[in-house]
């Protein structure tokens, strides 16, 4: 297919690569705001370091919908040198930081397609929405997405002439069971993230239980298909189907890698979870090689009776639990070689049984030969939801790397989980890293930092809308960790507090419980002297709730880093037709709101 639809609208790499630059020089100046832990606010002084101002100051300037207010839409070049001091480069203007901010946020820079735009450009013809309620089986924020999402897909594909999905990250299979069943696409599923048995287990029940009540609705809606009840043999046969592979699944986990040798993988470990839901598919096919999860669907008068199949036939443990951390540690060829037996003897273990579901660990990386993995791999496009850390770039690198993927749609998240080149100046090692990707910032040696990609994950739409930030937890772990310095010398811990605070009924029973994980003597300290720093520093909490919303301003810009950085590598690529940035979600209800999109020539 040619894209000329989108063509028109698409806007120009020297237009993407000068908003990048922009907002490249302007975080130069700001980002150290971000670069700091609020676990070091005190010990580190960072108001007095980063800001020339009171903290009252600032929160009068940045309360509730203020934030959004400051100055006009349109892209801006300025300095903003009367920003920061020259000689202190510390704050000394927070209008002008707020109103810098949002010029170089994504609304403000002039590079995004809007979805109507690119749904007509895609159809050729003015785009008529079709709402389809799915919150009875999805919650409010995910029925969000993946109606969204699945009807820019669906456009694609048609525009594309396709019919196979691969959609990487897929969860627990929302936006591919919504796209198998709401637009016959047949859908490959490939995950890697933690799997909880209770979740997929609710997710199945409710499918089941709103199923009929949303196919009636349905009807009237889905392209004149006429969804028809399936027989109760057919679904009595695929719920005892869906039993033996449960079955058969637990009875090769303990074969399976564990989750301490998953958590070391140098690439992106894919746990690939597979079922075919067309049932004469499930009969008839001799084998399948993959681990994955295919939603296929045949004719339109087969609609009803495959998607019923579909929640029947995923086992609350198709997925094994898999640390998504830590998945950039080199691994020996030993381990490599232990992993690829383990693969094998789960396969020997099943290949007397029936090959329907075959758990197979796979390490997805540019270089994958998906053919090995998807054994009828024809033209499709793929797509990720809310893919986590460096699953987001790597699925663009895939899509530029294999002819068969015609097109892409990725919306990432977890920046903080990316890789950084520049990150280590111990370990700027060749390879493929989560950032930067594009020739522009490699050049420029640019590095974010964890604590700066973490700020990239606030949410400001939801701050401006009063959903408050939890100020009083990061005053607790800020005066903790004066109390670790001060009391007992310990700067740096391998060890993490962690979630402690929803469960003390005090201060003081905040700090016994954190020091009795870190494996400190809380008996040397009384209650009283927990209490005298408790005394010191609370009239200093507002400076932290200062700070804090100061990051909240620039997390929008960061984010803008990220995502154009991954824009302008498609945009350096010859056999792209298409690439832009699609604003999907609605920001107060998904804060990770931005597609990335493209089409090959």
């Amino acid at each position: 297919s040619s894209a000329a639809g989108p063509a028109s609208i698409a806007p120009a790499a020297e237009t993407v690569a000068s908003r990048l630059g922009a907002v490249a020089q302007f975080l130069r100046r700001a980002l150290p705001l971000c670069q700091a832990h609020t676990v070091e606010f005190y010990t580190r002084g960072l108001w007095e370091q980063l800001v020339a101002l009171s903290p009252e100051t600032v929160l009068e300037a940045l309360s509730g919908a203020g934030l959004l207010r400051h100055g006009h839409s349109g892209f801006l070049q300025a300095p903003f040198s009367n920003v920061f001091c020259e000689n202190s480069q510390k704050l000394v203007n927070v209008q002008f930081f707020a109103l810098a901010a949002k010029h170089h946020s994504l609304p403000s820079l002039e590079v995004c397609t809007p979805l109507e735009q690119m749904l007509g450009a895609l159809s050729g013809k003015q785009h008529e929405r079709c709402e389809i309620k799915t919150d009875e089986f999805m919650n409010y924020k995910k029925s969000h997405e993946v109606q969204m999402m699945s009807e820019l897909i669906d456009s694609i594909a048609n525009f594309c002439g396709v019919k196979q999905v691969i959609d990487l990250g897929s969860g627990k299979g929302y936006l591919s069971s919504f796209l198998s069943m709401q637009y016959n696409l047949k859908v490959y599923g490939i995950d890697s993230s933690n799997t909880n048995t209770y979740g997929a287990n609710e997710r199945n029940r409710k499918l089941k239980k709103h199923w009929r009540a949303y196919q009636s609705r349905a009807r009237a809606n889905v392209r004149g298909q006429v969804l028809e009840e399936p027989k109760d043999r057919a679904v009595q046969d695929e719920m005892k189907c869906s039993a033996n592979i449960s079955e058969k699944l637990l009875s090769t986990k303990n074969s399976l890698l564990s989750q301490d040798q998953m958590a070391s993988s140098d690439s992106v470990p894919l746990e690939i979870t597979g079922a075919l839901t067309d049932s004469a598919m499930l009969k008839t096919r001799e084998q399948t090689e993959t681990h994955l999860v295919a939603q296929t669907q045949s004719d339109g008068n087969k609609i009803s009776e495959n998607a019923f199949s579909l929640l029947n036939i995923l086992p609350a443990d198709a997925v094994e639990a898999v640390s998504s951390s830590k998945y950039n540690v080199e691994l020996c060829e030993e381990e490599k070689e232990q992993r690829k037996m383990a693969s094998i003897k789960a396969k020997a273990n099943k290949s007397n049984d029936s090959n329907i579901y075959l758990p197979l660990t796979s390490y997805i990386t540019a270089e994958t030969e998906l053919r090995d993995i998807i054994t009828d791999l024809e033209d499709c496009i793929m797509v990720g939801l809310h893919t986590c850390g460096d699953l987001a770039p790597n699925t663009l690198r895939i899509f530029t790397a294999k002819p068969e993927i015609k097109a892409v749609c990725s919306v990432g998240c977890c920046y903080h989980l990316l890789t950084e080149e520049f990150e280590n100046q111990k370990d700027c090692s060749p390879g493929l890293w989560g950032f930067p990707m594009c020739r522009y910032l490699k050049e420029e040696g640019w590095c974010c930092g964890r604590n700066a990609r973490m700020s990239a994950c606030l949410a400001l739409e939801r701050v401006a809308v009063s959903q408050v930030l939890p100020t009083e937890s990061l005053f607790y772990r800020a005066v903790l960790q004066v109390i670790i310095e001060e009391c007992y010398g310990v700067i740096k811990s391998d060890r993490h507090v962690g979630k402690i605070f929803s469960k003390s009924s005090s201060f003081v029973d905040y700090v016994r419980k954190s020091l009795k994980k870190l494996e400190l003597d809380e008996s040397k300290l009384p209650d009283s002297c927990i209490m005298d720093y408790y005394e010191k520093y609370k009239h200093r909490m507002i400076e932290l709730e200062a700070f804090n919303m100061l990051k909240v301003v620039l997390a929008p810009c960061i984010e803008v880093l990220l995502l154009l950085d991954r824009l302008c590598y498609l945009k350096e690529k010859d056999n792209i037709a298409w690439s832009g940035l699609v604003k999907l979600f609605d920001p107060v209800k998904s804060p990770r709101c931005y597609a990335v999109v493209a089409l090959k020539k």
